[in-house]
């Protein structure tokens, strides 16, 4: 099990997988937006999408290409700027065809969970604050000269996946408790919209001004 890192460090680690867990983020704000505009299951589909990001970013991590992007200021505002207008996108279409609008007769129908979960991955991808946790902060976790550095990085990349999954699914069943209350207040749903629209929004800023280095 040369893969397995002490333990010591296993609980620092999964501290550290906790605090980014509650920290809001683009991927939190997107399955909870989907969660209270189409139901549970698209709320389930777009984590799912946004944990298969995270798959992604291990094995870039684990195969160093992570650390090569983060060395290039170019490729990092790339990244910056499509994550940002993928959000400032996210952010109109929450206000066009939010939460509210599906109490309405004639609202158009959930988007497929595929396309959903798709969406996840695409957000996950672009968001910055994934990239330097698994480019910048995961690498802390394994001493560089181990020889079993590439596997205990798949391993830490993977066990951040399976710490978040159970955390997420409890957080959108919860939205979804708190959303068929509020189904009968579109008022209230509308400003939720607007909230969420704002949240796209604030993100998309805060990706510009995130730093590579």
């Amino acid at each position: 099990m040369t893969f397995l890192p002490e333990p010591a460090v296993l609980i620092a680690y999964s501290l550290a997988c906790f605090v980014l867990f509650v920290t809001p983020g683009p991927d939190m704000s997107l399955f909870l937006a989907k969660t209270m505009a189409e139901g549970r299951r698209s709320g389930i589909a777009a984590m799912l999408g946004a944990l298969t990001g995270c798959c992604v970013h291990t094995l870039l991590a684990a195969l160093g290409v992570s650390a090569l992007l983060a060395a290039s200021a170019t490729a990092f505002t790339i990244l910056k700027v499509v994550g940002a207008l993928y959000l400032l996108w996210l952010a109109v279409d929450a206000v066009r065809n939010g939460s509210a609008l599906n109490v309405k007769a004639g609202a158009r129908p959930p988007a497929s969970f595929a396309r959903t979960f798709l969406l996840g991955i695409g957000v996950n991808l672009t968001n910055p604050k994934i990239v330097l946790f698994f480019v910048t902060f995961l690498p802390q976790f394994v001493a560089a000269s181990d020889p079993h550095a590439s596997a205990k990085l798949i391993f830490l990349g993977l066990y951040f996946i399976a710490f978040s999954l159970p955390l997420a699914v409890l957080l959108i069943l919860a939205a979804d408790k708190v959303v068929r209350a509020l189904k009968g207040r579109p008022r209230i749903m509308r400003g939720l919209d607007f909230a969420f629209a704002g949240l796209f929004g604030a993100f998309a800023l805060k990706i510009l001004a995130t730093q590579g280095r």
